[in-house]
C-alpha cells in the first residue's frame, strides 16, 4: 500500500472475447434416458500485450491531441495546456489555469488552429476544468485510461506548453508513488489548494504544463499534470529529484462527465459563474467579508468589509465554505436573499440579483 505524504509544490500554470458453450446432440443408449452433456466453456483468449512505443512515437501520438491555452484575467496572462477529449472540442485542463479568466484562447497542436474558448464547468477542489472550443469539429482526441491501474515504476511522459512558449515539450520519468496528498501553490497568484489522490512522478513538469497529459508507455493518458517542484528560473539550481503530480484521468473524467451532464454539486459548478462581489473568511457567526468589489451586487446591497453573512438564499451560513458551496449552484441573473450582521451587530437583509463573473 503506497504511503500518502504531504508535499508543498507549485501548481504548474504560467492533460473480450467471451467463451463459447458447446451443446452436442443428445446421446441415446438402450434403456438409458436421453441426456444433454454440456462441455466446459472454452477459455477466453489472453489479450495481446500492450505495444510499448518509443519516446518519438509517444510524442507523435500525444502532441496532436493537446492544445496550448492562454487565460487573460485582465491583469496577467496565464499559460497552460489542455487535452482534447471529444472531436467537437471538449477540452480538459486544470482549474487553476482558467481561474479568474475573462478571456481564454486555445491553439490546437494538430493543425495550429486558434479557437475562442468557453468554460463549461469546473471543480476547484480537484483542480479540473472543462472547456469548449467554439466551432471545433473532427479534432483528434486523446486515448484515455479507463481504470486506475497506474503502478509505481511505470515509465511516463508529461507533455505540455512548458514555460508558455506555445510548443510542446516532453518530460520523461517514472511513477514514484500514487494516492498522494499535496498543498499546491499557484505560480500566478500564490493561492493554495489542498489536493489528494494524486500520481507522483519524477518527470520535470514546469509552469505552462498544467492541464497537459501524463501518458504511459502506450501513449494512453493516465493523468492531468497539475503541480511540480521544477523551477522555471534558470538562475535557480534544479532540484536533485523532480517531484511532479497529476490528477488521475479517471478522477478528471468523472468531473467532465458530471459537467457535460449538467449536474452541479457542492464542488462542481456548471455553466457561467455567478458573481456576488466579495471575498470571505470563516467567522464563528458565519462568513466574514474581507473585501467588497466596487459596483458589484454585494456593494450595491450595502455589504461592507467586516459584515458577517449569516444566511444565504434561505439557508444558514456557518462558514466561508458553506457560502462558496451555495454560490456554486447559482448562475448569473439568479435572485438570492442575503442576511448579515453589520459592524454594529445589527441584522441587515437584502434581495440581490447575481452578476456574471470569471470562473472561481
Amino acid at each position: 500500500m503506497p504511503s500518502s505524504r504531504t508535499a508543498s509544490v507549485v501548481a504548474v500554470a504560467v492533460a473480450v472475447a467471451g467463451g463459447v458453450l458447446l451443446n452436442p446432440l443428445p446421446v441415446r443408449e438402450a434403456g438409458v434416458p436421453t441426456v444433454s452433456v454440456a462441455q466446459p466453456a472454452a477459455p477466453a483468449p489472453a489479450p495481446p500485450p500492450p505495444v510499448v512505443l518509443t519516446p518519438e512515437e509517444i510524442e507523435a501520438r500525444v502532441v496532436p491531441v493537446i492544445v496550448t491555452l492562454v487565460a487573460d484575467s485582465g491583469l496577467v496572462d496565464t499559460a497552460g495546456t489542455g487535452i482534447v477529449v471529444t472531436p467537437d472540442g471538449v477540452v480538459l485542463t486544470n482549474h487553476h489555469v482558467i481561474d479568474g479568466a475573462l478571456d481564454i484562447s486555445a491553439v490546437t497542436l494538430a493543425d495550429g488552429a486558434e479557437y475562442v474558448t468557453d468554460v463549461l464547468g469546473y471543480d476547484s477542489s480537484r483542480d479540473i476544468a472543462v472547456l469548449q472550443l467554439q466551432g471545433a469539429d473532427s479534432l483528434p482526441t486523446a486515448t484515455l485510461a479507463t481504470s486506475p491501474a497506474t503502478r509505481i515504476g511505470d515509465p511516463v511522459t508529461a507533455v505540455g506548453n512548458a514555460e508558455g512558449n506555445g510548443y510542446p515539450v516532453p518530460a520523461r520519468g517514472f511513477v514514484t508513488d500514487v494516492g498522494q496528498s499535496i498543498t499546491a501553490r499557484s505560480s500566478t497568484d500564490g493561492s493554495r489548494n489542498r489536493l489528494s489522490g494524486l500520481i507522483e512522478v519524477d518527470a520535470a513538469v514546469r509552469p505552462g504544463d498544467s492541464g497537459g497529459p501524463l501518458v504511459d508507455a502506450t501513449a494512453t493518458v493516465i493523468g492531468v499534470n497539475t503541480a511540480g517542484n521544477a523551477d522555471s528560473d534558470p538562475s535557480t539550481p534544479p532540484p536533485a529529484q523532480p517531484r511532479s503530480y497529476a490528477v488521475p484521468i479517471t478522477t478528471a473524467m468523472a468531473v467532465v462527465d458530471q459537467v457535460r451532464a449538467g449536474r452541479t454539486s457542492s464542488t462542481v459548478h456548471v455553466g457561467d459563474t455567478a458573481l456576488l462581489g466579495i471575498n470571505v473568511t470563516n467567522n464563528e457567526r458565519g462568513a466574514e467579508v474581507l473585501w467588497v468589489g466596487i459596483g458589484t451586487p454585494a456593494d450595491d446591497a450595502g455589504l461592507e468589509i467586516g459584515s458577517i453573512i449569516t444566511d444565504f438564499d434561505g439557508a444558514p451560513v456557518r462558514s466561508s465554505t458553506e457560502l462558496s458551496e451555495r454560490m456554486n449552484a447559482k448562475h448569473p441573473g439568479d435572485t438570492v436573499s442575503v442576511l448579515w450582521l453589520d459592524d454594529h451587530g445589527q441584522s441587515q437583509a437584502a434581495t440581490i440579483v447575481l452578476d456574471e463573473g470569471p470562473p472561481r
